[in-house]
């Protein structure tokens, strides 16, 4: 909200509903905001990562289970969304739930899926899909799944993590502080749930291993060149995250420099 009050830009989130998040909460938020700040706002909603979510104090459920509440946050949102009342008992529970001011323009509510197998099974039910960035050819081929599962016209957005700094060693130690446990896949992260089980995965870790993940460079051209390879694959948007701590630097030098080429 503070940051759609003070700007022009789109603005979107990705939240994991179900569990820390109630889908009631999350639909009067996203309604709220979408209702003052028209056509601006978006939702990516995902499974979730006990590192966020297990505070509550419940049983973490496993990924099968988490995809399951998901779809059903998903359907209650969008029901919400759409003026009904809603009344579910499930993995989540709802009682006669109703959101009395509806937005004129409802927000997108893509799903989040890093692998395959999860893009090809939202490709079904979500508005649009926001995914991570990989290699060239594993991007295609989740973009030819997710549209083989019924995704076929519906937005695809990516996130593109990078490094930019105009000091190498400094850029090197920010990213590696910074991003260092952010390399390892889903499944490995998605079910650990305290600080100390990330810095023990965090010894395992190179800054030469995040270099082989993402693109770590003081050199501008690189990164332009790297972007444009991810734009003629046809993202609706491309959301780029700066994982060091530079980030006035970047968005000034990015503005000036890299968007211009693209």
């Amino acid at each position: 909200g503070a940051a759609l009050q003070a700007t022009t830009i789109p603005c979107g989130v990705v939240t994991a509903p179900g569990q820390r998040q109630h889908p009631a909460i999350v639909a009067q938020a996203a309604a709220t905001l979408s209702e003052m700040f028209p056509n601006r706002f978006w939702m990516a909603l995902g499974s979730g990562e006990a590192l966020n979510e297990k505070i509550t104090g419940e049983k973490w459920p496993a990924k099968n289970i988490r995809n399951q509440r998901l779809l059903e946050c998903f359907n209650i949102i969008k029901r919400l969304l759409n003026g009904e009342t809603v009344t579910h008992y499930g993995h989540v529970k709802i009682e006669d739930a109703k959101l009395y001011t509806l937005p004129k323009h409802k927000p997108l509510l893509l799903g989040a899926a890093l692998t395959n197998e999860t893009a090809e099974w939202m490709g079904g039910w979500a508005e649009g899909l926001l995914t991570g960035h990989k290699p060239i050819h594993e991007l295609k081929e989740l973009i030819g799944v997710f549209k083989k599962g019924g995704g076929d016209r519906k937005p695809i957005y990516l996130q593109v993590q990078l490094g930019y700094g105009e000091d190498e060693e400094k850029l090197a130690a920010d990213v590696f502080h910074q991003w260092r446990t952010n390399i390892f896949p889903g499944k490995v992260k998605g079910d650990l749930w305290k600080v100390e089980h990330f810095d023990a995965l965090g010894e395992f870790v190179t800054i030469g291993d995040i270099k082989k993940k993402i693109l770590v460079s003081s050199n501008i051209q690189q990164h332009i060149d790297s972007l444009k390879e991810y734009a003629e694959l046809g993202f609706e948007k491309i959301i780029l995250h700066n994982v060091g701590r530079n980030q006035e630097e970047f968005i000034n030098v990015f503005g000036e420099k890299v968007l211009p080429k693209l």
